[in-house]
Protein backbone atom coordinates (compact mmCIF):
# COMPACT_ATOMS: atom_id res chain seq x y z
CA UNK A 1 0.00 0.00 0.00
CA UNK A 2 1.38 3.66 -0.96
CA UNK A 3 1.79 6.50 1.12
CA UNK A 4 -0.45 8.08 -0.34
CA UNK A 5 -3.37 5.19 0.18
CA UNK A 6 -2.31 4.95 3.98
CA UNK A 7 -2.67 8.75 4.10
CA UNK A 8 -6.26 8.74 2.27
CA UNK A 9 -7.55 5.84 4.60
CA UNK A 10 -6.39 8.03 7.97
CA UNK A 11 -8.03 11.15 6.48
CA UNK A 12 -11.31 8.77 5.77
CA UNK A 13 -10.96 7.76 9.68
CA UNK A 14 -11.00 11.51 10.57
CA UNK A 15 -7.18 12.35 11.45
CA UNK A 16 -6.65 15.87 10.67
CA UNK A 17 -2.93 15.40 10.53
CA UNK A 18 -2.92 13.15 7.42
CA UNK A 19 -4.51 15.90 5.40
CA UNK A 20 -1.19 17.68 6.17
CA UNK A 21 0.97 15.12 5.71
CA UNK A 22 -0.40 13.62 2.50
CA UNK A 23 -0.03 17.58 0.50
CA UNK A 24 3.67 17.15 0.33
CA UNK A 25 3.31 14.00 -1.40
CA UNK A 26 1.00 14.63 -3.63
CA UNK A 27 1.22 18.55 -4.22
CA UNK A 28 4.08 18.54 -7.04
CA UNK A 29 2.40 15.58 -9.37
CA UNK A 30 -1.42 17.81 -9.03
CA UNK A 31 0.55 20.82 -9.86
CA UNK A 32 1.99 19.32 -12.65
CA UNK A 33 -0.99 17.97 -13.67
CA UNK A 34 -2.64 21.49 -13.56
CA UNK A 35 0.03 23.73 -15.03
CA UNK A 36 -0.76 21.17 -18.38
CA UNK A 37 -4.07 21.72 -18.17
CA UNK A 38 -3.51 25.52 -17.70
CA UNK A 39 -1.13 25.37 -20.63
CA UNK A 40 -4.06 25.14 -22.74
CA UNK A 41 -6.29 28.17 -21.78
CA UNK A 42 -6.14 30.47 -23.43
CA UNK A 43 -3.14 33.64 -22.50
CA UNK A 44 -4.73 35.74 -19.83
CA UNK A 45 -6.63 33.04 -17.90
CA UNK A 46 -6.59 34.54 -14.48
CA UNK A 47 -6.55 31.32 -12.33
CA UNK A 48 -2.54 29.95 -11.59
CA UNK A 49 -1.70 26.02 -11.15
CA UNK A 50 -1.16 26.81 -7.63
CA UNK A 51 -4.25 28.00 -6.80
CA UNK A 52 -6.24 25.11 -8.52
CA UNK A 53 -4.22 22.75 -7.10
CA UNK A 54 -5.02 24.48 -3.46
CA UNK A 55 -8.70 25.17 -4.21
CA UNK A 56 -9.13 21.15 -5.78
CA UNK A 57 -7.24 20.18 -2.41
CA UNK A 58 -9.38 21.82 -0.32
CA UNK A 59 -12.25 20.16 -2.07
CA UNK A 60 -10.57 16.86 -2.04
CA UNK A 61 -9.74 16.71 1.72
CA UNK A 62 -12.51 18.74 3.85
CA UNK A 63 -11.79 16.84 7.38
CA UNK A 64 -15.74 18.01 8.35
CA UNK A 65 -16.80 15.87 5.61
CA UNK A 66 -14.81 13.10 4.95
CA UNK A 67 -14.76 11.28 1.95
CA UNK A 68 -14.18 7.25 1.46
CA UNK A 69 -10.97 6.87 -1.04
CA UNK A 70 -10.38 3.48 -2.45
CA UNK A 71 -6.80 4.41 -2.91
CA UNK A 72 -4.62 6.69 -5.26
CA UNK A 73 -6.31 6.42 -8.34
CA UNK A 74 -9.69 7.33 -6.71
CA UNK A 75 -7.88 10.32 -5.37
CA UNK A 76 -6.85 11.61 -8.00
CA UNK A 77 -9.66 11.12 -9.92
CA UNK A 78 -11.54 13.13 -7.64
CA UNK A 79 -8.86 15.48 -8.57
CA UNK A 80 -9.71 15.81 -12.08
CA UNK A 81 -13.55 16.53 -11.06
CA UNK A 82 -13.02 18.95 -8.74
CA UNK A 83 -10.59 21.08 -11.39
CA UNK A 84 -13.12 20.66 -13.71
CA UNK A 85 -15.69 21.99 -11.75
CA UNK A 86 -13.42 25.05 -10.61
CA UNK A 87 -12.66 25.85 -14.28
CA UNK A 88 -16.57 25.68 -14.99
CA UNK A 89 -17.46 27.77 -12.29
CA UNK A 90 -14.75 30.20 -12.65
CA UNK A 91 -15.80 30.23 -16.45
CA UNK A 92 -19.47 30.46 -15.50
CA UNK A 93 -19.03 33.47 -13.34
CA UNK A 94 -16.72 35.20 -15.86
CA UNK A 95 -19.52 34.70 -18.54
CA UNK A 96 -22.01 36.27 -15.42
CA UNK A 97 -20.32 39.54 -15.28
CA UNK A 98 -19.88 40.04 -19.02
CA UNK A 99 -23.56 39.29 -19.47
CA UNK A 100 -22.95 36.80 -22.56
CA UNK A 101 -19.83 38.35 -23.25
CA UNK A 102 -16.15 37.02 -23.99
CA UNK A 103 -16.78 33.32 -23.12
CA UNK A 104 -13.43 31.87 -21.77
CA UNK A 105 -11.81 29.20 -24.49
CA UNK A 106 -9.89 26.41 -24.01
CA UNK A 107 -7.69 24.45 -26.49
CA UNK A 108 -9.29 21.33 -27.85
CA UNK A 109 -5.88 20.00 -28.80
CA UNK A 110 -6.13 17.11 -27.00
CA UNK A 111 -9.79 16.33 -27.63
CA UNK A 112 -9.28 16.41 -31.56
CA UNK A 113 -6.72 16.60 -34.06
CA UNK A 114 -7.98 19.70 -35.83
CA UNK A 115 -5.02 22.24 -35.57
CA UNK A 116 -3.42 23.96 -32.92
CA UNK A 117 -5.07 27.30 -32.84
CA UNK A 118 -8.75 25.40 -32.36
CA UNK A 119 -10.49 26.56 -29.17
CA UNK A 120 -13.64 25.68 -27.55
CA UNK A 121 -15.92 26.83 -24.87
CA UNK A 122 -15.43 24.78 -21.64
CA UNK A 123 -19.24 25.77 -20.70
CA UNK A 124 -20.24 23.42 -23.44
CA UNK A 125 -17.77 20.62 -22.86
CA UNK A 126 -18.83 20.72 -19.37
CA UNK A 127 -22.46 19.99 -20.41
CA UNK A 128 -21.69 17.85 -23.22
CA UNK A 129 -19.62 16.22 -21.03
CA UNK A 130 -22.18 15.62 -18.31
CA UNK A 131 -24.57 14.40 -21.09
CA UNK A 132 -21.79 11.77 -21.82
CA UNK A 133 -21.30 10.95 -18.08
CA UNK A 134 -25.20 10.17 -17.88
CA UNK A 135 -24.55 7.76 -20.60
CA UNK A 136 -21.19 6.09 -19.95
CA UNK A 137 -19.71 6.70 -16.51
CA UNK A 138 -16.70 4.93 -17.11
CA UNK A 139 -15.64 6.66 -20.18
CA UNK A 140 -16.45 9.95 -18.80
CA UNK A 141 -13.80 9.32 -16.03
CA UNK A 142 -10.92 8.55 -18.54
CA UNK A 143 -12.30 11.89 -20.13
CA UNK A 144 -11.70 13.99 -16.76
CA UNK A 145 -8.40 11.53 -16.14
CA UNK A 146 -7.41 12.62 -19.58
CA UNK A 147 -8.27 16.85 -20.44
CA UNK A 148 -9.11 18.10 -16.82
CA UNK A 149 -5.90 16.34 -15.08
CA UNK A 150 -3.94 15.87 -18.13
CA UNK A 151 -2.86 12.32 -17.35
CA UNK A 152 -1.52 10.39 -20.70
CA UNK A 153 -3.46 7.42 -21.62
CA UNK A 154 -1.62 5.22 -20.27
CA UNK A 155 -1.69 6.54 -17.29
CA UNK A 156 -5.65 7.09 -16.86
CA UNK A 157 -5.75 3.63 -18.06
CA UNK A 158 -3.96 2.13 -15.04
CA UNK A 159 -5.47 4.38 -12.46
CA UNK A 160 -8.94 3.13 -13.89
CA UNK A 161 -7.71 -0.28 -14.08
CA UNK A 162 -8.21 -1.00 -17.64
CA UNK A 163 -5.97 -1.91 -20.42
CA UNK A 164 -4.40 0.83 -22.31
CA UNK A 165 -5.76 -0.62 -25.65
CA UNK A 166 -9.23 -0.03 -24.15
CA UNK A 167 -8.32 3.10 -23.06
CA UNK A 168 -7.19 3.97 -26.25
CA UNK A 169 -10.67 3.31 -27.81
CA UNK A 170 -12.47 4.92 -24.84
CA UNK A 171 -11.02 7.92 -25.71
CA UNK A 172 -11.20 8.10 -29.51
CA UNK A 173 -14.60 7.59 -29.12
CA UNK A 174 -15.27 9.81 -26.61
CA UNK A 175 -13.57 12.45 -28.18
CA UNK A 176 -16.02 11.94 -31.10
CA UNK A 177 -18.46 12.22 -29.40
CA UNK A 178 -18.27 15.50 -27.49
CA UNK A 179 -17.07 17.03 -30.66
CA UNK A 180 -19.95 16.06 -32.38
CA UNK A 181 -22.48 17.15 -29.36
CA UNK A 182 -20.13 20.46 -29.30
CA UNK A 183 -20.60 21.34 -32.59
CA UNK A 184 -24.28 20.06 -32.57
CA UNK A 185 -24.99 22.73 -30.04
CA UNK A 186 -23.39 25.67 -32.07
Amino acid sequence: MSDVTKLLLAIDDGDAKAADRLLPLVYQELRKLAAARLSEEKSGCSIQPTVLVHEAYLRLVDVKNPQQWNGRGHFFGAAAEAMRRILVERARRKRSRKHGGVIEHTAVDDLADRGPNRTLDLIALDEALTEFERQWPEKAMLVKLRYFVGLTTAEAADTLGMSVRTAERTWTFAKSWLLEAIEGDS
